[in-house]
């Protein structure tokens, strides 16, 4: 399900799996409204890729990898569920990732 931009990588270090770069990934999956605001909180050094912090916008993710970053109030941990054709439609953007930091509204005493 990946575009044309993404890549494979691993050759010599196992199987291959195809990989997107984290700005167009975060960009494709809503959760900024352009490349550059994606390419701009990697570069912060507030993002990271399964635990290890990151400062590029072109490090490539794939199928299984876990984010951690600051959006708004609250940090964000989503797994990378599908790496996307487009930018399409949020119902369509958020089929991307698990949240899994999602937090059930009934239990959660501060809403």
């Amino acid at each position: 399900m990946a575009g044309p931009g993404a890549q494979k990588i691993g050759a010599r270090s196992g199987p291959e799996r195809e990989t997107l770069r984290l700005d167009k990934w975060l960009w494709q999956a809503r959760f900024f409204k352009t490349r550059a605001l994606a390419a701009g909180m990697a570069e912060s050094g507030h993002l990271r890729i399964n635990g290890q912090p990151t400062r590029k916008p072109g490090a490539g993710v794939a199928v299984g990898d876990v984010l951690t970053f600051p959006q708004a109030s609250r940090i964000r941990v989503v797994k990378i569920l599908a790496l996307g054709l487009r930018r399409g439609p949020a119902p369509e953007a958020q089929m991307l990732y698990l949240d899994l930091d999602e937090r059930d509204a009934a239990s959660d005493p501060l809403e």
